[in-house]
């Protein structure tokens, strides 16, 4: 199953920031919508404005069994009602870190830059999912997004600027910031 994000006039997210982190950033839309699809439709005439990123949620990479089932024993899911903001943080790697073997991408992934070890603190108050783009075609090569309850907001930004701070960052030559809210479908 794909997933479809688009940037536009309309949908369940109000995008309240948009910022090119690196790189070339994306046209700024109010909106956001997300939705699966079993294949990735692309519209007759494009809107001038919006924009469109698709990936696939597929099987984890340079993550040892203990880690895979230590992040599923703590993972949140997505779709909680309480999880009103968002980011979806589209990334673009340089040629130079796919250049390197699975190995060495492990090795800068989580052995120098400890990418799962310490994610995990953060768990399972911001609930994430990674996509795979670069096989598609796409603009980017990751689309990551997570989901946080508001009050969880600065934890969110602390695990970004963790990220941001490793070796692995290194190898990003593109990567834009887009921060959602949606109204809390139970609140009376």
């Amino acid at each position: 199953m794909f997933t479809i994000f688009r940037g536009g006039q309309s949908g369940a997210w109000r995008v309240t920031q948009l910022t090119p982190v690196k790189g070339a950033g994306l046209m700024r839309t109010p909106a956001l919508s997300s939705v699966s699809s079993a294949s990735i439709a692309l519209p007759i005439l494009p809107a001038l404005t919006s924009w469109r990123v698709a990936g696939l949620a597929s099987h984890v990479r340079y993550t040892e069994r203990p880690e895979k089932d230590q992040l599923a024993s703590v993972q949140a899911k997505l779709g909680r009602p309480e999880a009103t903001c968002a980011a979806l943080i589209p990334i673009k790697k340089s040629a130079a870190w796919w250049e390197l073997t699975q190995e060495e991408r492990r090795q800068i992934f989580e052995d120098k830059s400890h990418h799962i070890a310490a994610s995990l603190k953060y768990l399972p108050a911001i609930a994430r999912q990674l996509y795979h783009s670069r096989d598609l075609g796409e603009p980017f090569d990751f689309l990551t997004w997570f989901e946080f309850e508001p009050a969880h907001a600065e934890m969110f930004e602390e695990l970004v600027g963790m990220l941001r701070a490793t070796e692995e960052w290194n190898y990003v030559e593109r990567e834009v910031d887009i921060r959602v809210e949606r109204e809390r479908l139970d609140a009376g």
